[in-house]
């Protein structure tokens, strides 16, 4: 503890910092130690004092696809606060991996006419959780033909590798796929990423903003009024889980205060005051329920964090 405070300031450590208000799901007991990173090169400093000092830490950015054990966690929170913003030249913004997909990086890409971004509107992320998870979205509409994906508009980025090396790093590096890039398999942590975007009529990505958000309004919980953590299980091939979760009339059922949403049986909700035990309780339900009367494995998406 001295070490790590003498490496990154003892006035910049914060004990017991209670989790839930950091997550999507409000859902989560307190962090024995938490530093929120401000710069790229404090977000390097923090991962690497914590590796070199065999200290169990976890990077949080926004907190959208996890889910805290209410017993919170042992160890160093790095709270990824990385909001810088720098225009390259005229299409290229390189930005911080904690700055915010929406609003934050839509509206202020949008404002200048460049496209690329405003099809995630909506989506709780950080640029780093973007990387991460390859975000993607059925997009433009109305016709909604194709999955876009934010490798599409990746042209970099600056990491910390698993050998502690801060590297520059072009797209092929992040290998992406569906739900998928290194970043699973490798113990890199993303700094900042360079988005190259084109120059796009601003009232037309004002109507794709517009009928995004319509659409999802129409299947996904107000974070304000149902925190969630957005889907719980993976996707399967052919078949969705939430359609499965539904046929097994599972829609809207309710344990504790946690709740498969009516409208998404792929989500559930925080009714308010829900514990991470409820919403296993929860997930447990689903998957023993689908395996015994449609005969389907399903599995979590979600980061399980903490003590359970």
């Amino acid at each position: 503890m001295d070490e790590l405070a003498a490496r990154l300031g003892a006035d910049r450590l914060e004990r017991d910092v209670p989790l839930a208000p950091h997550t999507t799901f409000k859902i989560g007991g307190p962090a024995d130690l938490m530093f929120r990173a401000l710069t790229p090169d404090e977000l390097a400093q923090a991962v690497l004092a914590a590796r070199e000092l065999e200290m169990p830490f976890f990077l949080l950015g926004l907190g959208a696809n996890i889910l805290v054990g209410d017993g919170g966690f042992r160890g160093l929170v790095i709270k990824n606060d990385v909001q810088t913003i720098d225009w390259l030249d005229d299409t290229r913004v390189k930005a911080g991996s904690g700055v915010k997909i929406y609003h934050d990086l839509i509206q202020m890409t949008v404002a200048r006419g460049l496209g690329g971004l405003q099809h995630y509107v909506g989506i709780p992320s950080t640029v780093g959780g973007a990387v991460w998870q390859n975000l993607h979205f059925l997009s433009p509409p109305p016709e909604r033909e194709r999955t876009m994906f934010i490798e599409e508009v990746v042209e970099g980025a600056t990491i910390l590798s698993e050998e502690g090396e801060v590297r520059e790093v072009g797209l092929d590096y992040f290998q992406f796929g569906y739900d998928y890039s290194i970043l699973h398999d490798r113990k890199d942590v993303v700094l900042d990423v360079t988005f190259r975007l084109e120059p796009t009529d601003r009232q037309v990505m004002r109507d794709t903003i517009r009928e995004n958000l319509m659409w999802r309004d129409d299947r996904h919980p107000d974070l304000w009024l149902y925190p969630s953590a957005g889907s719980i299980f993976q996707k399967l091939e052919g078949v969705g889980a939430g359609r499965l979760i539904d046929q097994c009339g599972l829609k809207g059922h309710v344990l504790g205060n946690a709740q498969i949403f009516p409208k998404h049986a792929n989500i559930m909700v925080n009714l308010g005051g829900a514990t991470s035990a409820d919403v296993r309780a929860l997930i447990d339900l689903a998957q023993t329920t689908v395996k015994r009367e449609l005969g389907y494995e399903l599995k979590t998406e979600i980061g399980m964090v903490g003590e359970f």
